[in-house]
């Protein structure tokens, strides 16, 4: 029953990502550790296949559509996908299994791993709930950073950031890409969210293949929750011409709060 429910959220996962282009890989962890029962650094490792394969294939339509900026694909990437991998290679078989004990408490790589990933989820969360009411005062002003040549430092601090989340959590990141592909490089809403697809997609796999030679991969597996996650993004990309993404953000935002408290919860008081 724990599989079926769980792929079934692969789907949404999916969906959820063709739809507003970030926020639903976040739910791929959780889905890992809590259904599919894997160890937290096996199912970031999971995740970063799963997400990255189903934001390839829907890359793939906005590329047909030329909604997505290769130059800003170009220059968020590099530093981005650099950092992932570093991450995924050294810096997460490296972790202690037991970090340190308080009392009966014991902060493990589990623990460690799973709070680190629910404050994500809460800053994903927030980033979706919170109105984005226009201000012409602000987009004027970002409009002049965006031409000042100091601009790209800060994309390339922001994409290390992307970098060292996505390979520490195994999330895509998109809740920070499209932002900053927004505001930083005045990106267009349509384009923003297909180059964010890109973005993720190599970041995941160049990720994942981090973990070859660290990891024992059930390939059955992440065939068949690759599978449905693609059936879910190619479903989101069809009907994204139909409905509002910012219609739909506040509501998966609410969604993944609770996730996030959950994981709180469970992490630290019931494990």
């Amino acid at each position: 029953m724990e599989t079926i429910i769980a792929y079934c959220l692969f789907l949404l996962i999916g969906l959820i990502l063709g739809l507003i282009g970030g926020g639903g890989s976040i739910l791929s962890v959780p889905v890992l550790v809590y259904l599919m029962h894997y160890p937290a650094d096996e199912a970031t490792g999971y995740s970063l296949f799963i997400v990255g394969l189903t934001s390839l294939i829907g890359g793939f339509a906005f590329i047909k559509r030329g909604d997505i900026s290769f130059e800003s694909l170009i220059q968020f990437a590099i530093p981005s996908l650099i950092t992932v991998f570093f991450v995924r290679k050294f810096l997460i078989p490296g972790l202690p299994e037991l970090f340190f004990t308080i009392g009966d408490f014991k902060v493990t790589k589990q623990v460690f791993i799973m709070t680190v990933f629910a404050v994500l989820i809460l800053f994903s969360s927030y980033s979706m709930i919170k109105k984005q009411e226009k201000d012409y005062r602000h987009d004027a002003m970002w409009e002049e950073f965006s031409k000042s040549p100091i601009r790209i430092y800060f994309v390339i601090l922001l994409a290390i950031l992307v970098g060292f989340l996505t390979g520490f959590v195994g999330a895509g990141g998109g809740f920070i890409i499209v932002p900053v592909l927004l505001f930083f490089i005045r990106v267009p809403v349509k384009k923003s969210i297909g180059t964010s697809l890109c973005i993720i997609a190599i970041n995941s796999l160049v990720g994942f293949t981090g973990n070859l030679g660290h990891l024992d991969i059930n390939w059955n597996v992440l065939g068949i929750a690759s599978s449905i996650c693609v059936a879910g993004i190619l479903l989101g990309n069809m009907i994204s011409v139909k409905i509002s993404a910012n219609k739909l953000k506040p509501a998966f935002g609410w969604f993944t709060l609770i996730v996030g408290i959950f994981v709180i919860v469970k992490e630290l008081f019931l494990s």
